[in-house]
C-alpha cells in the first residue's frame, strides 16, 4: 500500500509573495497611525525615493525615518514650550538688531543664548533705559531657552508680586511659589511696573520673589 504526502505547502509559498503598493502604503498608513508617527507616515515615501537614489542599506533608510520623526517631534515641542511661556509677542535674538543697540556686545548675548546660566540657577539683570531692546533681549533668551528644552514663564513684575503678596496674606504662598517654582526660567518684566510695586512694598516684595524663586533662573527686565 502506497500513501501520499498532502501536506500544503502554500503558506511559505504566500509569506514570500511581494505584496501590491497599495497594500504597502495601507499597511504603513494604519501602522504609523497606530503608532502616532506622523511624520513618518507623511514622509516615508519621499524618504524612500531618495534612499533608493543613493543606494542606502535597510539599516541607514530606517535610520532616516526615525530621525525625520525625533526631529520633527522635538521642533513642535519647542513650539508647543514657547506658547506655554506666554510671551506677550513673538521675538527672537535673530531679528534683534545690534546695530542699533551698540552698546550691547552681541557676543555676550550668544553666550547667554547658550543657556548655561540657567542650568547652574543663575539669574540676569537687563538693565537700561527705554527703548534700547531691554524687553526684547529678554523675550528672545526666554524663547532661546525654551526651543533648548527649559521650562519657561512669562510674568509681569506687578502680577507675580501682587499674587505673592495676596498669597502671603491667606497663607497660600507656599502653593503658589510651588507652582512658579516648576519653571526653568522665569522671565520678569518689571517695567512700567515701579509705582505699583512701591504701593504694595515695593523692594521686599521684589526681594520676596528673588527669595521664592531662588533655585530658578531669573531674567529680569528693570527700568
Amino acid at each position: 500500500m502506497t500513501t501520499t504526502n498532502t501536506t500544503s505547502r502554500s503558506g511559505p509559498k504566500d509569506r514570500g509573495r511581494q505584496p501590491s503598493e497599495q497594500a504597502i502604503d495601507a499597511a504603513i498608513d494604519g501602522a504609523t497611525r497606530l503608532l502616532r508617527l506622523p511624520t513618518m507616515r507623511d514622509r516615508y515615501a519621499e524618504i524612500a525615493e531618495a534612499a533608493g537614489r543613493e543606494q542606502l542599506t535597510y539599516r541607514a533608510f530606517l535610520a532616516e525615518l526615525l530621525l525625520g520623526e525625533c526631529d520633527e517631534r522635538n521642533a513642535r515641542r519647542a513650539v508647543r514650550r514657547v506658547h506655554d511661556a506666554g510671551f506677550p509677542r513673538p521675538k527672537s535674538l535673530a531679528d534683534f538688531d545690534f546695530n542699533a543697540n551698540t552698546a550691547i556686545n552681541p557676543a555676550t548675548i550668544n553666550t547667554l543664548a547658550g543657556c548655561g546660566w540657567i542650568s547652574k540657577g543663575q539669574s540676569l539683570c537687563l538693565i537700561g533705559d527705554s527703548g534700547t531692546g531691554k524687553s526684547h533681549l529678554l523675550i528672545g533668551l526666554g524663547t532661546a531657552a525654551a526651543e533648548q528644552g527649559h521650562r519657561v514663564r512669562y510674568v509681569l513684575a506687578a502680577k507675580l508680586v501682587n499674587e505673592l503678596v495676596e498669597a502671603a496674606d491667606q497663607r497660600q504662598l507656599s502653593r503658589t511659589i510651588t507652582r512658579y517654582g516648576r519653571v526653568d526660567l522665569l522671565c520678569l518684566d518689571l517695567c512700567r511696573a515701579r509705582d505699583y510695586a512701591e504701593d504694595r512694598g515695593g523692594g521686599a516684595a521684589i526681594r520676596l520673589c528673588r527669595w521664592a524663586f531662588r533655585s530658578v533662573g531669573v531674567v529680569l527686565v528693570s527700568a
